[in-house]
């Protein structure tokens, strides 16, 4: 079967997932990301790569963070931005999301940037235009449901490579609700394409999927052993607006258990690294001082999205 992220030619067409995408890909965005944190570094506020070209972000679901280095990302090379104001857009007052992607392809969009609740969206709109023929339209998928999330992960994979280097030397722990985490489910996806000999999942049972074992993860319910000697920490965001039902107790016992504190930080490598997609609950999911602390690169990676989002708009445009 086509894989609906390449062209005929195996080159990028679209980014709306990690899971299959071959690996000299994703390698080559990351190189690409290097010399535009460079620029950034250097403070060269744009690059004429996207000049004349149209940029419809499509946010359907609450986002400030990856709207906003979207953006950034786009403005940066030049490109127009057009960002869809979703509370008085067409789809809040009945009309499809394939009629609007229409409408908007009449408009000469270039690439849309797809953020939906529903899981799968980013994908019903590829499959839309590639039956209209449109394969001179791109879509980046910048988080679907419980998905995936494909950007930060990528942006994730960067800050590690950045700090630690080669991949295939490291022990990485992922801790929190795994389950209704699009995030983790990328960084999974990526870490297991890149060569990573151990996956760590560690998280009370009722926020870890069934079977996970068979995405290629070690699970620990166990805090303290599951961070013993690993290299990379990354803490997620409990997603509450996900749940339905009561999958925990309160905020400040869960954090009693899984948060991150400096005592259950000293169980790491003593050059571990502390990462965070953001945004962070202080308190709950991480210990302030460990978000500020020398080894947090919570920051950088914000940054860094910057940089990995140019790098695959730029691809796709080119």
């Amino acid at each position: 079967m086509r894989n609906p992220q390449l062209d005929k030619n195996g080159g990028l067409q679209h980014l709306l997932t990690l899971d299959g995408l071959p690996r000299e890909i994703l390698v080559e965005i990351l190189d690409n990301a290097a010399p535009f944190t460079e620029v950034a570094e250097r403070e060269v506020k744009k690059l004429p790569l996207l000049r004349g070209k149209s940029i419809f972000n499509l946010f359907f679901e609450n986002s400030t963070r990856t709207r906003t280095t979207f953006e950034i990302a786009a403005k940066r090379l030049s490109a127009d931005v057009v960002n869809l104001n979703v509370s008085t857009s067409s789809t809040a007052k009945g009309e499809s999301l394939l009629d609007t992607i229409d409408n908007l392809c009449a408009m000469q969009a270039d690439m849309f940037v797809v953020r939906h609740a529903a899981s799968g969206a980013p994908f019903l709109i590829a499959r839309h235009l590639y039956e209209q023929g449109r394969d001179d339209i791109h879509v980046i998928n910048a988080g679907d449901g419980r998905h995936a999330h494909p950007t930060q992960g990528l942006l994730d994979m960067y800050t590690i490579r950045h700090y630690k280097g080669d991949f295939t030397k490291l022990s990485v722990a992922i801790v929190g609700d795994v389950l209704h985490s699009r995030v983790a489910r990328s960084q999974i996806c990526a870490l297991v394409t890149l060569g990573v000999p151990e996956i760590r999942v560690i998280g009370p049972k009722t926020l870890l999927p069934t079977e996970i074992e068979k995405m290629g993860v070690r699970v620990f319910h166990d805090m303290r052993e599951g961070l013993r000697d690993v290299d990379v920490i990354m803490m997620l965001r409990l997603q509450n607006e996900r749940m339905n039902g009561a999958l925990l107790p309160t905020p400040q016992e869960f954090y009693k258990v899984w948060g991150l504190t400096g005592e259950k930080l000293e169980y790491a490598r003593p050059d571990a690294i502390v990462m965070h997609p953001g945004p962070m609950n202080r308190g709950v999911e991480i210990d302030s001082a460990v978000a500020d602390g020398a080894q947090a690169v919570i920051l950088p990676q914000v940054t860094f999205g910057i940089a990995v989002r140019m790098a695959v708009m730029s691809m796709l445009a080119s």
